[in-house]
């Protein structure tokens, strides 16, 4: 029995440890990126060129990701589209590109109920210092609303994605 036991836990951390270091497809080289598509319910991530796709990403995403982001703190990812309008490479997580969250209607939404419509929506890598988490970060929904991808899909999602490129979240 005891024997069984160690071989099952050798072969979970073999598992384990190829899950971390398989490959993942790289984007080629020189795209640009026009638009991007979330699927929240799938934790899924498309990038396209000229309505080519180009790559799918597996994400995570606030806390709380079932519905719109209505409020600040409310650790939800947004619904609806908007434009990438900002990038960072010196945040505390590893790079980030804006989303245009919130939009006239959120603010509107929000203002109705007396809150604050938050903001400060993102794409980024893993927070500074903790890039060796690297694909295991997708197993939790974690942040506070951004949506989230390693270190290594970060560097190719800001250099590839066009200024004002647009991006669709849904549920």
């Amino acid at each position: 029995m005891k024997k069984m036991a160690v071989v099952i836990f050798i072969l979970f951390v073999g598992i384990l440890a190829a899950y971390y270091v398989w490959p993942e497809p790289k984007l080629r080289e020189n795209a640009v990126i026009d638009s991007i598509e979330v699927w929240k319910s799938r934790h899924r991530m498309a990038v396209y060129s000229d309505g080519k796709l180009l790559k799918m990403y597996t994400i995570a995403l606030g806390r709380n990701p079932v519905g719109h982001k209505q409020f600040e703190g409310d650790r939800k990812t947004p619904e609806g589209t908007y434009t990438i309008n900002e990038r960072n490479p010196n945040s505390s997580y590893y790079k980030n590109l804006g989303i245009s969250y919130p939009n006239e209607s959120d603010k509107s939404f929000a203002s109705s109920q007396s809150k604050s419509a938050g903001g400060m929506v993102k794409i980024h890598g893993l927070r500074n210092g903790r890039g060796a988490i690297g694909k295991f970060h997708r197993w939790k929904d974690w942040t506070m609303g951004c949506i989230a991808v390693t270190n290594e899909e970060m560097e190719e999602l800001f250099n590839s994605v066009a200024p004002d490129a647009k991006i669709t979240i849904h549920p």
